[in-house]
Formats: C-alpha cells, sequence, structure tokens
C-alpha cells in the first residue's frame, strides 16, 4: 500500500475501519484479493513477483498491512521482500507484540518498511526507520511513505475524509470512502514533501489517487471489522474501469 487511513476504537460500530490505496508499476503482476489455496484462512491479494502482499485479513481476526518507505538513495541489494512481514503475520498465531519483537531483530534485511498489524484486540505499528513498537490507542490515523501520521498532503487529506465519513452517521460507509481515496488532485508544491525524487515525481504521487502513464493507484481496499465480523471490499482498476469484491468473514 501506498497509503492506508484507519480509525481505531472510536466509532460505534467498528473496532477498525480502514481505508487504503494500493500504488504500483501498472506491468507488475498481481492477483486479486482471495482466500489462498496454502492458507485457506488468509483472504488477500497478492503480488505474483515475489509472493507477498500488502494487506489482508483472516477468519481468525488477524488484519496487517503495510507501505514502503521512500528512501531513493537506499541500497536494497540482497534484502528480503516487504511484501513476507505481512503475509507471515496473516498465516501466524504469534500475538502482534511478539511478532514485532520478532521483526524488530532482524530489520535490518529488509528495505524501509511501516507496518501495522492486529490480532483483533489490540493494534500496533513499527517502522524499521523509526525502530519502535507502538501499541495504539483509540483515534484516527495516516501513514504513506514516511513515519505513521507524517502530516503529508494526502495523508492530512485521507484522515480527514476518513473522519468525515464517520461522522456522517451515513449507514452507508463505502461510497464515501471510495470517493476520499479516488481523490487525483495534486498538493499545492509549498505543500509537498522533499523525499529526494525529483519535483515532477513529488507532484504525480502527491494526490490520494495516482494517475501515471506507468504508475498508479492499482486498487482501494476498505476493511470493517467488529468483534462479530470482518468485511472487506476490494476496488481493482483498470483504465477507467473498476471491480468492486465484496468479501465478509
Amino acid at each position: 500500500m501506498c497509503l492506508i487511513n484507519f480509525a481505531y476504537k472510536i466509532d460505534s460500530t467498528y473496532d477498525l475501519v480502514v481505508a487504503a490505496n494500493r500504488d504500483e508499476f501498472y506491468q507488475r503482476e498481481t492477483a486479486k484479493a482471495h482466500f489462498w489455496e496454502e492458507a485457506p484462512h488468509v483472504l488477500a491479494g497478492r503480488d505474483l513477483e515475489k509472493m507477498g502482499t500488502w494487506m489482508g485479513v483472516t477468519k481468525s481476526g488477524r488484519f496487517a498491512a503495510l507501505t514502503n518507505y521512500r528512501a531513493p538513495d537506499e541500497d536494497t541489494e540482497g534484502k528480503r521482500t516487504r511484501g513476507e512481514l505481512v503475509s507471515d503475520f496473516l498465516k501466524g498465531t504469534a500475538p502482534p507484540r511478539e511478532y514485532l519483537e520478532a521483526v524488530h531483530e532482524r530489520n535490518h534485511s529488509y528495505p524501509g518498511f511501516n507496518l501495522v498489524v492486529s490480532d483483533g484486540e489490540s493494534l500496533f505499528y513499527y517502522s524499521n526507520r523509526e525502530r519502535d513498537i507502538r501499541k495504539l490507542e483509540p483515534g484516527i490515523y495516516g501513514l504513506s511513505n514516511h513515519l505513521l501520521d507524517t502530516p503529508w498532503p494526502k495523508v492530512q487529506k485521507g484522515k480527514e475524509g476518513l473522519g468525515a465519513c464517520l461522522d456522517s452517521g451515513s449507514s452507508e460507509l463505502d461510497p464515501c470512502l471510495f470517493q476520499t481515496l479516488q481523490r487525483a488532485e495534486p498538493a499545492s508544491d509549498q505543500d509537498l514533501p522533499d523525499t529526494g525524487i525529483p519535483l515532477e515525481w513529488e507532484r504525480s504521487l502527491s494526490p490520494l489517487f495516482i494517475d501515471t502513464p506507468n504508475y498508479g493507484t492499482r486498487a482501494s481496499t476498505l476493511v470493517y471489522q467488529n468483534q462479530n465480523q470482518i468485511r472487506f471490499v476490494e476496488r481493482v482498476y483498470e483504465g477507467k474501469e473498476f471491480e468492486d469484491r465484496i468479501f465478509t468473514l
């Protein structure tokens, strides 16, 4: 994922509400969300190049999501794929803090990443750039390609949009959240972060929804979770067309 906005334990219906966009090169082969053959309790899309994933849930209530930490000068030669951090948590049974403690011990093995994990009882965040395991308290959070709640324009707009959708009191959150995730207006130059890439790329990557000739938002995902069920909605984009896939666990 390149944008994950989530509300934790502030909604009267759901303990966790997630609204996220996955941005990737169009030519990178990807499987849509499905229950994995080798792990039928796992529901997630799949990167068919490295066989990891960026976000998923399980029938027992586990949730995990990942973003890359943007560092264009980082040497990634010989490092492990970040997508296994999500898939290993989903396939395993370790409590979130215990899992992240193990990840921390080998954090140098991966390019820069942000990882959010939950077992349905607690929610944790870890980045191998910050190197601090954080148990998250109730609130609205935003995560892109820097540390949690770094106030990039897309993060701020996403958090505000998520909060407004929840405050609307509507029983149909999907349209409101998708509308937020599909905002394609770039940030003003004075508000752009400086992450070490050319200004033209900073502009192109600044919207919530990215649309360039070779790279862009491939899918939007909504997750709603409480103690009784998980609702997982994936919207996959093919040019100007899209397909919604809805799962209830």
